[in-house]
């Protein structure tokens, strides 16, 4: 009984001992919290208000100017034909719009054009300015791609017209001569 008692008394002893130990132990503080890496928002993959239209990319791209120069809020920064660009300031945000020519395909049997809009740097850009300009753009293309063939032809005759007539005078200006010898 006596063993008993020992043994009794050592277990309490050594969970004591456990007990007191455990709350003698320091315990691990939580790590610190990493620093937060500050949030990557990738640009969009496409231009809100992008958009196609079957029409030459050179005409497209002579009516997007006239648009644009002609749309009230829009600040006309520049343009490159050869980079396919127009640099406009809409609602304070500077961007381009962009034309260009879509490839030929199965699925694309006229000639199409694309119309977007990119920050200053190329990358897609989605925000409601451009989003509206694009709206704009596409509700008025259509009848200015009309306007500006129009008056390309216009043009073109009334050159044609004014070669002929220099032609003529000069042709009549040399048969003069002719008579006079």
């Amino acid at each position: 009984m006596q063993r008993l008692q020992v043994r009794r008394a050592l277990r309490i002893s050594g969970l004591a001992l456990t007990f007191a130990l455990a709350g003698c132990a320091s315990v691990p503080e939580p790590p610190e919290p990493t620093p937060e890496a500050p949030m990557v928002v990738s640009p969009p993959l496409a231009t809100r208000g992008e958009f196609t239209l079957e029409a030459d990319k050179l005409d497209t791209w002579n009516a997007v100017g006239q648009i644009l120069v002609n749309t009230p809020g829009v600040e006309y920064e520049g343009r490159s034909q050869m980079l396919d660009l127009y640099t406009v300031r809409y609602r304070g945000e500077e961007f381009l719009i962009l034309t260009k020519a879509l490839l030929l395909s199965d699925t694309i049997r006229k000639t199409t054009t694309r119309v977007t809009a990119t920050t200053q740097d190329g990358k897609p850009i989605d925000s409601n300015a451009a989003a509206d300009l694009l709206a704009q753009l596409q509700q008025k293309l259509p009848a200015e791609i009309v306007s500006v063939r129009a008056k390309q032809a216009a043009e073109a005759k009334a050159k044609r017209a004014a070669a002929a007539k220099a032609k003529a005078k000069s042709k009549g200006k040399a048969k003069g001569k002719k008579k006079k010898h």
